[in-house]
Order: structure tokens, then sequence, then C-alpha cells
């Protein structure tokens, strides 16, 4: 099948024509082999959509635009960057017509698929009869989302605050455990990503995303309990243990609370060695701490197996913070809480302008729906089990694969020079990220180092699309 895949030809879209390094990298009693036998390359499944003709500015335009007018922070992936003009569903269009499966969902935010039509229909149908009102009126639409949102979380996990990014509901999980516990120290995980406002930056265990200004104030790194590179291996309990630690020897003996992903999202796709959440809890609630699942990237099914990451570990949290893949791609985010902590808030007054926005509201009740009704959640089970099992295939022809790791279609594949020192492959996973987008595949990187790759796709993927992927990484990695 790996052949067929390999030497058929493309039946929609322009032909791609390997770069000449790509014709021979052998020579043959010293001839180099001739083009006609390098193997072709992977064959993109096919897809019954054609993209509107493109009549917009070129993408040079835009770039000068970007240089002139942007913030000069904002980076691109590429030495050659796309112009992305049209989605659909697991695909994207550049200017010319050009299809790209997309592997990394707009940095884990497609959840459902790119302008899926169920969700687009009820953003315009809201959109038509009112865009914007506010919290201080009455409206259905955010009444009946907050409890379409609640029924999905367990315990008493039902109180829900819409805000408008991961960053915003991180910020507001934090404030929530200090004022429900009266205590000011937090405790996060070296290598953990959760947002870019003062305080969530604080909370970041990565400096590749700390500017050098006042942060942190009260945030205590524990040792990330990372079962490829960390100290205990898999041993969940004594990362634990270093929390216990933390608290008793670096706090007044009580802390606010704890804040985690369940699998560590720009911290390159790291899960939590098993049984950590379950100690850790104990810890930090033995403290006088709140336990916070940072669920913006793991959530909505994603992991398969269930529909919020943190129940992997059999653990129910105190505050729970979601974003990205809860609106397809709008601007929403939650904290989803108890009643008790919930009331602190009522101290004084709290409001957001555009948190419960109708149209927004409108748009994330109907990607709740659409997960359910497609069953989202079992196709990430399938397909993930898929892709992992290909992607672990592959590690077994390739020694610069270190790990493969993940659950769903939350993926990580980290590029290492050597496997017994684990030195990261930066300069090669950029290669093979280039390589890779001239092929026809959009995935993302991530890590420290910026060596592993993020396999994070809309949740329609399907296993044709995962074995596609895997033949283009194959074929990537072989041109090094």
């Amino acid at each position: 099948m790996k052949a067929l895949r390999y030497g058929l030809l493309r039946k929609k879209g322009p032909l791609w024509s390997p770069p000449a390094a790509a014709i021979s990298r052998r020579m043959l009693g010293g001839v180099a082999e001739s083009e006609a036998a390098a193997p072709s390359p992977p064959q993109m499944p096919h897809f019954d959509h054609t993209p509107l003709p493109y009549t917009g500015p070129s993408s040079q335009e835009i770039l000068e635009k970007r240089k002139q007018f942007l913030n000069p922070a904002i980076f691109l992936y590429y030495k050659k960057p796309i112009n992305i003009v049209e989605g659909k569903m697991q695909y994207l269009y550049d200017e010319t017509g050009r299809r790209y499966l997309d592997a990394f969902g707009g940095i884990v935010t497609v959840s459902c698929g790119h302008c899926h039509p169920e969700i687009v229909d009820a953003i315009v149908h809201q959109t038509k009869i009112l865009q914007h009102t506010t919290t201080i009126y009455l409206h259905h639409a955010v009444a009946d989302y907050a409890e379409a949102l609640a029924s999905k979380m367990p315990g008493n996990l039902k109180v829900v605050y819409l805000v408008n990014s991961g960053s915003e509901a991180n910020d507001m999980a934090l404030m929530m455990a200090r004022l429900y516990t009266g205590s000011f120290d937090i405790v996060a995980l070296r290598n953990a990503y959760h947002g870019l406002s003062a305080a969530t930056m604080g909370a970041a265990g990565l400096h590749t995303w700390k500017h050098g200004v006042a942060q942190g104030f009260g945030v205590h790194h524990a040792l990330n309990p990372n079962p490829y590179r960390g100290v205990h291996g898999s041993d969940g309990k004594l990362y634990a243990e270093d929390v216990a630690d933390l608290i008793s020897s670096a706090t007044p003996g009580k802390v606010a609370g704890f804040i985690a992903e369940t699998i560590q999202g720009a911290g390159g796709a790291v899960e939590l060695a098993p049984g950590y959440l379950p100690a850790v809890y104990e810890h930090v609630r033995n403290a006088g701490g709140v336990c916070i699942a940072d669920e913006v990237q793991t959530g909505f099914g994603r992991t398969g197996s269930h529909y919020w990451g943190f129940e992997t570990q059999g653990v129910i949290p105190d505050i729970v913070t979601m974003a990205k893949g809860i609106g397809n791609g709008l601007p929403l985010a939650a904290v989803v809480t108890t009643p008790e902590i919930a009331s602190t808030l009522t101290k004084c007054l709290h409001f957001n302008t555009f948190g419960g926005n109708p149209v927004c509201s409108a748009g994330g009740h109907a990607v709740i729906k659409v997960i359910d009704k497609e069953r989202r959640q079992e196709n990430c089970a399938v397909v993930g089990g898929h892709l992992l099992e290909r992607l672990r295939q592959l590690q077994e022809k390739h020694p610069i694969i270190g790990d493969v790791r993940g659950k769903g279609l939350m993926i990580g594949v980290e590029l290492v020079t050597d496997r017994g020192t684990k030195v990261p492959a930066k300069a090669e996973t950029a290669e093979v990220l280039e390589k890779m987008k001239d092929l026809g595949v959009l995935a993302g990187k991530g890590g420290l180092h910026g060596n592993v790759f993020r396999i994070k796709p809309p949740m329609c993927f399907t296993k044709q699309d995962a074995d596609y992927l895997v033949d283009v990484l194959d074929y990537s990695l072989a041109m090094l």
C-alpha cells in the first residue's frame, strides 16, 4: 500500500516537483541515479472541493504590509511564507488554489474543521439577528451555551465564565484561586505554557515565551514530569514528591493553587507521567490550594479516550480553563469552576464586555453539538491510534526520531541527533518542516528547542490523511 501511495498520480491540484537535491542522494558506480529512479512523492488524498478564485493582494504585498503596520514580534513559520486564503474541513488553500493538509489546526484551534457548515450557519444566523450585546441584558444564547458546557463537566464544576482567550481564562483562574484560598503562592510546571498576559507569562516554564519584565510573583516551578526527558522517567509519584518538597521549602506551607496542562502544548506535546496528577492534587489540597486544569489544547475530545485531558489521569480539578477548540476559530474561552469558588468574584464588580457575546455563544454551542453528532471524540481515538502506530513504525526506520508520544489527535514527534544523549535536532526539524510544507502538509513545531513536531489537526482528520502525513514525514526525513 505504501508503494501505491507513493506511485499514483495526484487526482487533483497542481503536481509537485521535487527539488534538485531530491533527485539523487546516492551515486552508483560514480554516476548519479536518474530522476526517474527516485521515489515519487506521496499522493495527497482526494478531496471534493474547489476553492474560489483568489483576486486579493499577492503574498509579497501582504508581507510588506505586515512589516510596515503589524507588531514586529509576530513571526512566520516558513522561509517562503504561504498565503492561506480558504479553508475547508481539514484542508487549506493558498492563493494559487494549491491544497494543503492542515495537521496543526490553526495551533490546535480548529476542532471540527475549517468552515464547518453547521457552525458557520449558527454564526451567520445569530450575526444577522443580533451581533452584540452584553451580560447586563438577558439573552438566551449565553445561558443555553453555559448550560451545554456545564453538562460536559464532571463533579460540581457547574459555573461558567465566558472570556475571549486562553490567556484571559488562565489569568482569571489564577486570580480566583488566590481570592478563594486567601493565599498567594502558585505552583506551576517547568516547560509549561499558559498564555502571554503578565500573570500567565509568569506561570510559563519556557524562557522562549518570557519577556524581561516583572513577572511570576509568587509562582514556583516544579520539576516537569516528562517521561522521555525527566529525571524520574515515568514515575509520576516521585515528581509529585518534588511539589510537596517545594511547598514545604519555598512557600509559607500554604498555597493558592497548582496549574498544569495534561499534555503540554507549546512545550512539545509532553504527556505528564502516569499517576502524577492524583498524587500532586493531594499534596496541593493538603496545603490549602485548589487545582487548575489548563484544557486549552486537550479539551473537547481531542485526546480520544476522554472529553477532557485531566480525565485521562482520573482526577477532578477545582477550576478548568478552556479556549482554542472551544470555538473552532472564534475568539472564545471559558473558566468553569464550582459554585463555592465562583462566589469569590461577587465581592466586587466583575465584568467582561465580550464574554458571552451572542455570536460567539451560538458558535460555541454549535461546536459542542457537532462534536457529539459527528462523534469526533471517537474519531480522535481511532484515527489518532492509527497515526501513533504508523509514527512508531517510522521511528524504527529513522534513528533521528527520538520519541513519539501523545493521545488521540494530540501528538508529538521529537527529533534528536543521538538517541542516547537526546541532543535536540533543531536544525533538522526546521528543514523537515519546510520540506513537508513543500509536499503539502502543514505541521507545527514546539518544545524548548523547537525540535518537536506538533501534530494536532482538525478532529475530522481521516486515516487516509494520517497515512499521507506519515508518508510525507518519511519522504522528508529520507531527504536529510
